[in-house]
């Protein structure tokens, strides 16, 4: 087919900025799908987007010279279309805060065919406190398998310190997650939260855009679709297992959870 361009009289005109639709609302989180996001450190999104939207993106990736860098935005305007969709952004107000900003810093990861696995890693800088400040975006614009070099995650270590040198090798744990994933997936991390890239054993390049997303001001009140009579589904919730650890590692999770939760709904937890 013909490929279209920014340029092309037929394209649609990208914004390229960051917009939070009208119906974002429409779109914010429950509070389960919160307390979800408290005890794993993610979240899976499938905005509902043009299907031509994500080879387009992947094409234009695949034909970029060069990787710009934190320019990836100026370099593939269309990128706007996913983070601008009403999804990610009731996504992103539900977990930040109405007035949260797009981090300056983002970056095109491209694994390359036969490229081998990363070490497991956190991006944050091990910043000790259980509040959502900085989440962190992931984009597929094409669909990918286990051959494919996917995104491993560990749900419910953003609460686990750890020297990098001393998380272990990739695919080492038994709760971890591989992220295989259909094009236009959009995955919301927590940035403390474990993963790594795995080894590409496929037959094409994999794509991932990491966006990063910020917290301005600090939680008065909830900022989801908040229901207090579902308070104790909440914290049933957070008395789940998501990793398999020691019952003393368990119960300090559910604090934490906990704490996190307090700090979201404005009303944080004196010190002890």
């Amino acid at each position: 087919g013909e490929r279209m361009t920014a340029e092309s009289p037929t394209a649609a005109p990208v914004t390229a900025a960051m917009v939070t639709p009208p119906n974002a609302r429409d779109f914010l989180l429950d509070d389960l799908q919160v307390a979800s996001f408290i005890k794993s450190g993610y979240l899976i999104l499938n905005p509902d987007l043009p299907e031509a939207l994500h080879p387009q993106i992947d094409r234009q990736l695949s034909d970029l010279p060069n990787n710009p860098g934190d320019g990836i935005l100026d370099a593939v305007p269309e990128l706007y279309q996913v983070i601008n969709h009403p999804q990610v952004q009731g996504t992103l107000i539900s977990l930040l805060g109405t007035d949260f900003a797009l981090n300056n810093h983002r970056h095109w990861h491209c694994s390359r065919v036969g490229m081998k696995g990363q070490s497991w890693h956190q991006d944050s800088r091990n910043v000790r406190h259980h509040q959502i400040r900085t989440v962190l975006g992931f984009y597929y614009p094409q669909e990918v398998t286990a051959e494919l070099g996917p995104t491993v995650i560990l749900p419910g270590t953003h609460f686990r310190n750890c020297p990098t040198d001393r998380m272990g090798g990739p695919l080492t744990y038994r709760d971890q997650v591989l992220l295989k994933v259909k094009a236009g997936t959009v995955v919301i991390a927590h940035y403390d939260l474990w993963h790594a890239g795995t080894a590409n054993q496929g037959p094409r390049d994999r794509h991932m855009i990491k966006l990063l997303f910020t917290r301005k001001s600090e939680p008065t009140a909830p900022s989801w679709r908040h229901d207090p009579t579902m308070l104790p589904k909440v914290h049933a919730k957070f008395s789940e297992t998501i990793i398999r650890c020691s019952q003393t590692d368990h119960y300090k999770e559910i604090g934490l959870r906990r704490e996190m939760w307090q700090h979201l709904i404005g009303q944080p937890l004196k010190p002890a």
